[in-house]
């Protein structure tokens, strides 16, 4: 199918692409907003704490409040659909998952990130048996058994935390001598107990039918070891989903989207990229939204100049 053109079309369903919809509207401009979902990372995060104004908040609920506020403009369509392919004449063209075909003056490419892999022996066998990338979601099913999470930044230490809820024991493994993560979540973590394993690094996940150990070493001395868990939580960071923008905008060594930190437009005029798939340097919900809107006003700005 291919529809009508619109002067913008928004991929991506978080914090930043939402905002940037809520931007587009009241400026009147005509978009498209195409996602997958409107969960996203921060839909898979068991509480938000640093969102001005709504301390202690669940994700699933702040990402709502996003959804019913973009709801409540005009001049927009949605449509749950994963972008696939952009190409660019005359206009941006886009292809779905679905097969539909949409055309656009414009784009603001807010298609988040997904989570990094370990690439280690037994992480794909045990998909599902297990493994997983997401406590929020997985965490009821380890109640009373022994966990690892792998990774001592914030999302690790988040993570940990979280599963002490259901736990009997929860360890968290850093390959630095140092966590990576905020003091106070640190703090947190010593307080409910969770064993912090630093200068370790995991090397292999086994088991028969589900998860049984992890086998790792301790990098500074070359020990190696083995743990008995029924769970593992890999928390190493995210890679930015930006495969469908191929040979159309430059990229950095991370495969983020490299822009103008002014106006967070691309090396492709009239592609604007924000939250997780560009290349500035804080990674943060506040900060998405805020790019959302940056980036929405400078595309009015472009479009009155373009047209």
């Amino acid at each position: 199918m291919t529809g009508k053109s619109y002067d913008s079309i928004i991929i991506g369903g978080g914090p930043a692409g939402i905002t940037a919809g809520i931007y587009l509207a009241r400026k009147k401009i005509d978009f498209l907003l195409l996602t997958k979902d409107f969960i996203g990372q921060i839909g898979k995060t068991s509480e938000v704490d640093n969102y001005p104004g709504l301390p202690g908040i669940k994700g699933m609920d702040l990402i709502k409040r996003f959804e019913d506020h973009l709801k409540k403009t005009d001049n927009f369509k949605i449509r749950k659909e994963e972008v696939v392919k952009v190409e660019k004449g005359k206009t941006f063209r886009l292809k779905t998952d679905k097969g539909n075909l949409f055309q656009t003056k414009t784009i603001i490419v807010a298609s988040g990130a997904v989570p990094r892999f370990l690439k280690i022996p037994g992480e794909k066998e045990f998909i599902g048996k297990g493994v997983s990338y997401c406590p929020i979601c997985d965490a009821p099913f380890f109640k009373d058994k022994k966990v690892a999470v792998i990774g001592g930044g914030n999302a690790g230490f988040e993570a940990a935390l979280d599963l002490t809820k259901y736990a009997e024991e929860v360890f968290l493994f850093e390959l630095f001598s140092q966590p990576k993560a905020d003091q106070v979540l640190i703090e947190r973590a010593e307080d409910k107990d969770i064993k912090i394993k630093l200068s370790k690094k995991v090397e292999e996940i086994k088991g028969g039918k589900e998860v049984e150990s992890i086998k790792y070493k301790d990098v500074k001395t070359g020990e190696k070891e083995e743990l008995a868990v029924q769970g593992v939580f890999i928390e190493i960071g995210s890679v930015p989903v930006t495969g469908f923008l191929k040979g159309l905008v430059d990229f950095n060594e991370k495969g983020e989207i490299k822009v103008n930190p002014r106006t967070f437009q691309s090396s492709n005029p009239g592609l604007f990229a924000i939250g997780d798939v560009n290349d500035t340097r804080w990674k943060q919900v506040v900060i998405a939204a805020g790019q959302g809107a940056e980036a929405a006003l400078n595309l009015s700005g472009y479009l009155e100049k373009n047209d």
